[in-house]
């Protein structure tokens, strides 16, 4: 492995004592629902199996701790911390998200033009069982045409027309920029001038590698690597309205969304972890390396403007994944919904420290495997 475990004292964690982690109790009910009554989680490669986090939600459902300090006695009970140390010795790495709120309307008119798109009929999963020879390996969606399957159109080709009248539209927004951010971001919230509100989640996606929109912009020197944001390029964009068509068509990458009631506003969309995401207490990780449904406990000195300019110490769950969340220490913190929530996102790019909090069903093996 590139990384190992550590094992600490919960008095080790910085800032241990003074987080308040109980609104990840009901998140822990929802996961515990999820893995008895529908499926149960994938392990990833570190090896923890949701059996044996199992009886740590098992635990919290049972005993329901009430208030911060119960909470957190409750994990020093149930779990043992492990600092996640990367072999190369650099420090783990926290990004951010949110779900964006879009105004849209049902049909097209002058100002809005811009569609959201269903999943199309014809897109079809590949892995390695049905991968036609000679497709591109990162590729996980290709186009079903004619007995074959080949690439399907990339976002420049989309956007310039190819989907239309096949009735895939959801709704249209007036801005092809906010249909970009809700991509990068995989959901968003849908408001329509009644005021009625309508969620729309990852379905699929054209099958391109992503490409960063800040990469290219700070790769062609229009944007300081050092204050580059999603507000940064936002105002690049607005600008340079004569280039945004060749910027974002640079990431060929696509998304396509499903839709679903907003049931609690308060809740974030249904993530990887087929559960809500909880604002400021889910953690997208690796999924190949981390089983959803651990608790970590992140750190950063450097994350101050989510917390009152106090650094960021907070205990969250594995709830999501996502194509540039990979490695053991890397992860994506869920801000929320909405403007607020997404000024909070857009300037998160930190240096974390990450402690995995292990159910102690599993710990005593990686205990003797430290030892």
């Amino acid at each position: 492995m590139d990384y190992r475990l550590v094992p600490a004292r919960f008095s080790a964690l910085p800032g241990w004592d003074e987080d308040d982690p109980t609104p990840l109790l009901a998140a822990m009910g929802r996961c515990r629902d999820h893995i008895r009554t529908v499926k149960s989680y994938k392990t990833g490669s570190l090896g923890i199996t949701a059996g044996e986090l199992l009886v740590l939600l098992d635990a919290a459902v049972d005993e329901k701790p009430v208030g911060a300090a119960a909470m957190r006695a409750f994990f020093e009970a149930h779990c043992v911390p492990f600092r996640i140390e990367k072999a190369d010795g650099t420090a783990g790495f926290v990004t951010a998200f949110y779900e964006p709120e879009v105004a849209v309307k049902a049909e097209p008119d002058a100002d809005h033009r811009y569609p959201f798109y269903r999943r199309p009929d014809d897109l079809v999963d590949i892995d390695d069982a049905n991968r036609p020879a000679g497709f591109p390996a990162g590729y996980a969606f290709g186009l079903a045409k004619d007995g074959i399957v080949v690439e399907h159109p990339d976002r420049g080709e989309i956007e310039r027309g190819c989907l239309k009248g096949r009735e895939l539209e959801i709704a249209y927004a007036c801005s092809k920029v906010d249909v970009f951010f809700a991509h990068v971001q995989g959901a968003a919230r849908l408001v329509y001038p009644d005021g009625s509100m309508k969620r729309i989640t990852y379905a699929a996606k054209s099958g391109h590698p992503f490409s960063a929109t800040g990469k290219l912009l700070i790769d062609r020197g229009e944007i300081d690597a050092e204050t580059v944001s999603m507000a940064s390029i936002r105002d690049w964009l607005a600008r340079h309205e004569d280039q945004v068509d060749a910027v974002l068509w640079h990431n060929r990458s696509f998304i396509f969304f499903k839709e679903a009631a907003v049931d609690d506003a308060a809740l974030g969309p249904i993530a990887a972890a087929k559960v809500p995401l909880v604002a400021g207490r889910s953690l997208a990780v690796d999924r190949l390396i981390h089983t959803f449904g651990l608790p970590f406990f992140i750190s950063s000195d450097s994350l101050t403007h989510m917390d009152g300019g106090k650094p960021f110490r907070r205990l969250m769950l594995a709830l999501d994944t996502g194509t540039a969340i990979v490695g053991p220490a890397r992860g994506d913190i869920f801000t929320g919904s909405g403007d607020a929530a997404g000024a909070l996102a857009g300037h998160v790019r930190n240096a974390a420290t990450f402690h995995i909090l292990i159910p102690r069903a599993a710990a005593e093996r990686y205990l003797h495997a430290e030892g």
